[in-house]
């Protein structure tokens, strides 16, 4: 969600309700608990109050954040602006170019990214972003395919995915006043999302379900052909100052009454599902989820109804459509699939792209539907209406929803109709079409802040020239090595998986995967060209590497559920790396007694080795060591330090020490 469950899709981790409505003093804390309808005021307080230009630039690169999370394009562009000026460094001028290709100054934004590149020491970890720019510059030019107006009965609140209901009805999320509950949600300063119904006819808009509409976020619904049947997300909190996740929902209904939601069979804890779409036979739901066995971000699943009604396993579209980016809000049309994705070549945030399924059940490849149905803000939410009678000479038409500069509000829904075209040029098609599938794959190493510090901010990443990349696939096997572009190509062969192994001296193996299983023929565009990294670690010997998101409940040692993420990760890497061995670490902050502290320490350390060991991981590889409060990261008086700098003094590192 960026300004509530709508752009969920920049949204890896919600703050539950408390959180969004607890106090807060100043602005910083403000940003950290996400409620940046609030953060705005008081950051600008700060800002006229601060007496150094390093003081304005951390306050201004904030000020940037809270706007741009509140989708206001000039405000976040300027303080990012502002930010780098006062030395801020390279992210504030990274946050600039992006902030500049939303609000389609592109020519502008070129120029960011070139210089962005510049500062880091790599072009090309911003070249996709040059090229996007021009891209979208040329699609700007071309005769429009599509007609768009916003809709009256949008709000200056967030109004979006729109879907089609009844006789001259539709039902949208909002996040306006007439939402349940009495609570602010203070990212946005607005009401949680609700469902809506909306009369086309009088433009009224009233509350679509007592049943359906909580305190919760709840939003991105699907009917099925009859309306007996409803689909929808649910985001909810677990009371605490933890994550909250998004469920899929399913009610039953008969005229206007709904039952009780359930959550669907298929959904683990702690991952997100969002965004529902039921074929028109009812068979098959698609949706968007982030769960971790995905190719990148949020991608795109689809469930199949089984002969008890119940919905089976979720499996992955291909990577025609799924990328290591955000691919969210699909919306099934017959054999048609539309989808937002922030990933494919765009005009700036999420755009809408179509694919369709071919004789072979394979997908096309991704066509982008260009201006005016998208632009340099969030488009998404694309949906056909097939119900009211089309005017002549207009082939299709629907609602869309879009962050656009021209709205009326952060999200507003718009009707599109697609025109016929003018007749394009008779081009001579050659007999025999050759297909093509090519995979351009980099090796690259990050590019730290402070080049002896594995520690510190990673700016990008750069060409790693000399590497060694084995590629795998049916029973065959090659090795290539990369030019100074850190680059290899390769043809591909159709319905195989590929597995990649690249590897450098002085470096970490790691791995990647690509597959062609799903991808199909597209006359239109026979000559299809994907893209892979595969990101060396440098070898850092004997310097420790604090690892995330491990943490301890209090007096104890047992590893938590959170925590096994980040050790399977480190069990991956050590498998791929059958030769390093490696100390795994454990801190304490300054609190209690040093005897305690060590052996607390010393017993969190083993537990993560355990771990390690349980996941078939050499124990002659692993060493133990419980350092409690003696190597703080932060060097404070104990009885002065900041809660912030006793998070950061409690740490799990590992280092490799062979």
């Amino acid at each position: 969600m960026t300004r509530n469950l709508t752009l969920l899709a920049f949204l890896i981790g919600l703050i539950t309700a408390c959180t969004y409505t607890m106090k807060v003093r100043d602005g910083r804390t403000a940003v950290d608990v996400k409620q940046y309808a609030v953060a705005v005021d008081l950051l600008q307080k700060e800002y006229d109050k601060a007496k150094s230009r390093v003081e304005q630039g951390k306050i201004a690169f904030l000020l940037g954040e809270s706007y741009r999370h509140l989708n206001k394009s000039d405000q976040s562009i300027r303080w990012y602006r502002i930010a780098y000026d006062n030395q801020y460094g390279v992210e504030a001028l990274k946050q600039y170019a992006y902030g500049l290709k939303r609000a389609e100054r592109y020519e502008e934004a070129m120029q960011a990214f070139k210089d962005l590149g510049i500062e880091i020491g790599s072009p090309y970890e911003y070249r996709r972003e040059i090229s996007a720019c021009q891209i979208a510059l040329g699609w700007k030019k071309l005769p429009p395919e599509f007609e768009v107006e916003v809709l009256s009965f949008n709000t200056g609140d967030a109004d979006y995915a729109p879907v089609i209901y009844k006789e001259n009805q539709l039902v949208i999320t909002s996040d306006r006043t007439a939402s349940t509950g009495d609570d602010t949600y203070n990212w946005t300063g607005n009401a949680y999302s609700d469902l809506f119904l909306v009369d086309l006819k009088s433009n009224s808009v009233r509350g679509f379900d007592n049943a359906l509409n909580t305190e919760n976020n709840e939003g991105t619904i699907a009917f099925n052909k009859d309306y007996s049947e409803l689909y929808f997300t649910r985001c909810f909190s677990n009371g605490k100052y933890e994550d909250a996740y998004c469920k899929l929902m399913s009610s039953e209904g008969a005229g206007n009454s709904w039952s009780a939601p359930r959550a669907l069979p298929f959904i683990e804890e702690g991952v997100n599902y969002v965004h529902p779409s039921l074929s028109s036979d009812g068979s098959t739901l698609y949706f968007s989820s982030d769960h971790p066995d995905g190719w990148g971000g949020y991608d795109i699943y689809f469930s199949e109804r089984e002969r008890d009604g119940n919905w089976g396993p979720p499996q992955l579209l291909s990577r025609s459509i799924n990328t290591p980016g955000d691919e969210k809000f699909p919306f099934i049309d017959n054999d048609t699939l539309y989808f937002a994705s922030d990933s494919h070549t765009g005009m700036g945030g999420l755009d809408i792209f179509r694919t369709y399924k071919l004789a072979n059940g394979s997908w096309a490849p991704a066509y982008n539907l260009k201006a005016p149905i998208n632009s340099g803000g969030d488009d998404f939410g694309y949906v056909v209406d097939h119900q009211t009678p089309r005017p002549e000479g207009v082939l299709q038409m629907g609602y869309f929803t879009s962050t656009r500069e021209d709205g009326i509000g952060g999200d507003d829904i718009y009707r599109f109709s697609k025109v016929i075209p003018p007749e394009p040029p008779v081009v001579e098609v050659p007999k025999e079409i050759e297909y093509k599938l090519i995979l351009e794959g980099f090796v690259l190493e990050k590019i730290y802040n402070n080049p002896t510090d594995p520690n510190s901010k990673v700016l990008g990443r750069k060409p790693l020239p000399g590497s060694q990349v084995n590629i795998r696939f049916n029973k065959e096997s090659e090795t290539v090595t990369v030019g100074e572009d850190g680059m290899f190509r390769l043809e591909l062969e159709e319905n195989t998986d590929y597995s990649f192994l690249a590897s450098r001296e002085n470096y970490l193996n790691n791995d990647a995967s690509f597959s062609t299983v799903g991808i199909g023929r597209d006359p239109n565009n026979p000559v299809q060209t994907f893209e892979i990294e595969i990101v060396l670690d440098k070898i850092f010997l004997d310097k420790e590497i604090t690892l995330e998101n491990i943490y301890y409940d209090f007096d104890k040692w047992d590893i938590r559920d959170d925590a096994k993420p980040t050790l399977d990760e480190l069990s991956r890497n050590l498998k791929l790396n059958p030769d390093i061995r490696i100390q795994l670490g454990s801190h304490t902050d300054c609190r209690g007694a040093t005897r305690y502290n060590e052996d607390l320490s010393q017993k969190r350390a083993q537990s993560a080795v355990d771990y390690l060991i349980a996941s078939g991981i050499d124990p002659a590889r692993l060493v133990a060591r419980g350092y409690g409060e003696s190597q703080p990261e932060v060097d404070c008086i104990c009885a002065r330090c900041t809660e912030d700098e006793h998070q950061a003094n409690r740490r799990t590192t590992f280092k490799i020490i062979e």
